[in-house]
C-alpha cells in the first residue's frame, strides 16, 4: 500500500479546491500492472478515481459531522472499471467497440481518424467523402456491404490530405481528426474550470450515502458524462437522464453507463416536453452537460439563466476540445482527442502506424473528475449556498496526461479482471459488468439497481 502523498492526486484535487491536508489520507493498493502504456495512463486512472473517492468522504462527513471516512483505492478495481464497456457482456454477447468506419486511415500525407460509430455521423461523414451508402450490385446489406465501404473509404482517404478530409468532414457535421501536424489544443488548458454563482440553497441532512436526496438532470452521452453521472448514482444521488428522442443511443453503451439511473425522452422543442423539463429543473440540485458549448443556450439554458432561476445549482458542463479556442465548438470523442492530442503519435507502432491509450482513459477519467467536482461543488453549498459552475473536457485531461504526470511506484501482484467483476439480471438480459472502483471507508460496493431500457422511464422525480 502506498502511503506517501501521491503527485497527481495532489494536483488533481489542488485543481477541484479541496484541501490540501486531506490528500494525505489517500491511499493507493493492489496491483499496479493495469493500463500499460508509454504515457502515465494508470496515474491518471488511479488519481481520478482517488480525488473522486475522497470528494465522497469529504461530502459525507460535511453531511454528518466528524472526520473524513479514510480513502483505500484499489488497483485492480481501476485498471477494470477504466475499460467497463470492454468487460460487458450481455447474456454472454461481447458489445462492438468500433464501427467498421471508425479508425485510424492513411490519406495521402499521413493519417486521420474517424469516428462513425452512430449512423448519423455515418451518414455524414461518407456524404463529405461524395461515398454512396448502398449495397453492392448482389445486394448485400450486411457484412459484406460493410468490407465494401471500408475499402472504398480507404481508397478515397489515401488520395485526399489529412486535414483536407478533417474540414470536409467537421463542416458536413461528421466526425475526423487528423493525425498529422501540431495538436489542436489551446496552451495551459485547465483541468477544472469553476465558478461561484447565486446562492440560495439549504443544506443537505445527514445520510448514509455522500449524495443522498441530491437530484441530477444528466444530459450526457458517451462516455465521460454518464461515467460521472453513474459515479453520482452510486453515492445516492436521484439521477435521471434525458434523451431527445431524435437521437437514439447503442444499446451496449446505455448498458454499460446507466446503472443506478433512469432514463427518460424529451424533445424541448414541443411545447408539452419542454414544459415537463422546465418542471424537472426547477427542482434539480445538479445539472450535468455534455453538449459542445453554447449548444444550451439556443434553449434558454445558458449558464447565466439557470443561476437567474435556480439559484445553488451546481452546472457541471463537459466537451471535447476545451472551452475556449478555435476548436471549442466542435463535436468530438476520446478517440479524437487522443488524434489531435500528440497522443496517437506518442503511441505510435514501430510502423509509424498511429496507437491509442490502453483505455478510453479520457472519457474515464475526466468523467471521474467531473463527479469529484460535483461533489466538492455540493460540499462548499452546506456551508455557503452558492451554486457553483463546473467545466471540464476532455482536451484538458489529455494536456494533464500528456505534460508530464508523475511515474507511481508498481503495486504488488497481478491484475484479475475477474475479481471486479459483478452480474445481474436486467431488462437487457443477464449482464457481467465492471464493479464500481470508488474506495472510501464505508463506499457501496456495487449500484443499487442495473441500468432499465433506454428512454422508458417517467419523467419525474423519486419520491
Amino acid at each position: 500500500m502506498t502511503q506517501m502523498i501521491d503527485e497527481p492526486t495532489a494536483h488533481a484535487w489542488a485543481a477541484l479546491g479541496g484541501a490540501s491536508e486531506l490528500v494525505a489520507g489517500v491511499a493507493y493498493e493492489g496491483p499496479g500492472d493495469g493500463l500499460p502504456s508509454r504515457l502515465p495512463v494508470r496515474e491518471l486512472a488511479r488519481a481520478t478515481v482517488g480525488v473522486c473517492s475522497l470528494a465522497a468522504a469529504e461530502l459525507l462527513a460535511a453531511r454528518n459531522g466528524g472526520g473524513v471516512p479514510a480513502v483505500r483505492v484499489d488497483e485492480g478495481a481501476v485498471a477494470t472499471a477504466f475499460v467497463s464497456e470492454r468487460h460487458l457482456r450481455i447474456d454472454g454477447r461481447a458489445p462492438v467497440s468500433f464501427a467498421p468506419l471508425s479508425g485510424f486511415w492513411r490519406t495521402a500525407d499521413g493519417w486521420v481518424r474517424t469516428h462513425a460509430n452512430y449512423p448519423h455521423h455515418r451518414a455524414r461523414l461518407l456524404a463529405a467523402l461524395g461515398l454512396p451508402d448502398t449495397p453492392d450490385s448482389d445486394g448485400d446489406g450486411g457484412d459484406g456491404h460493410d468490407e465494401a465501404m471500408v475499402q472504398r473509404l480507404a481508397a478515397e482517404l489515401a488520395g485526399r490530405t489529412a486535414e483536407s478530409v478533417q474540414e470536409a468532414v467537421y463542416a458536413a457535421g461528421g466526425l475526423a481528426v487528423a493525425v498529422a501536424g501540431p495538436p489542436q489544443l489551446p496552451p495551459s488548458l485547465p483541468l477544472v474550470e469553476t465558478r461561484r454563482i447565486a446562492a440560495r440553497s439549504a443544506a443537505l441532512p445527514s445520510a448514509e450515502l455522500p449524495a443522498a436526496g441530491l437530484r441530477v438532470l444528466d444530459l450526457t452521452r458517451v462516455i465521460a458524462g454518464p461515467v460521472a453521472t453513474r459515479t453520482l448514482a452510486l453515492l445516492g444521488a436521484d439521477v435521471l437522464r434525458v434523451d431527445s428522442p431524435g437521437l437514439p443511443e447503442s444499446e451496449e453503451a446505455h448498458a454499460d453507463t446507466g446503472f443506478g439511473k433512469r432514463s427518460t425522452r424529451l424533445d424541448l422543442e414541443r411545447a408539452a416536453d419542454r414544459a415537463v423539463f422546465e418542471q424537472l429543473l426547477d427542482e434539480a440540485d445538479v445539472l450535468v452537460s455534455g453538449y459542445r458549448p453554447g449548444a444550451l443556450e439556443r434553449h434558454g439554458l445558458s449558464a447565466a439563466a439557470l443561476a437567474e432561476r435556480r439559484p445553488g445549482l451546481v452546472l457541471a458542463e463537459l466537451c471535447a476540445w476545451g472551452w475556449s479556442g478555435p476548436w471549442s465548438g466542435r463535436r468530438g470523442f476520446d478517440s479524437l482527442v487522443q488524434a489531435g492530442s500528440g497522443i496517437a503519435v506518442t503511441e505510435a507502432a514501430a510502423d509509424g502506424r498511429p496507437g491509442v491509450l490502453p483505455a478510453q482513459a479520457l472519457d474515464h477519467g475526466t468523467g471521474y473528475l467531473l463527479a469529484a467536482a460535483v461533489l466538492r461543488a455540493v460540499t462548499e453549498r452546506q456551508a455557503s449556498g452558492a451554486g457553483t459552475q463546473l467545466r471540464l473536457s476532455l482536451a484538458g485531461t489529455a494536456g494533464w496526461l500528456t505534460g508530464g504526470l508523475a511515474a507511481a511506484r508498481a503495486g504488488q501482484g497481478t491484475h484479475e479482471a475477474a475479481r471486479w467483476l459483478g452480474g445481474t439480471r436486467t431488462p437487457h438480459g443477464l449482464l457481467t459488468y465492471a464493479l464500481p472502483p470508488i474506495g472510501y471507508a464505508g463506499a457501496p460496493a456495487d449500484w443499487s439497481r442495473g441500468p432499465g431500457r433506454w428512454g422508458t422511464d417517467t419523467p419525474t422525480w423519486t419520491a
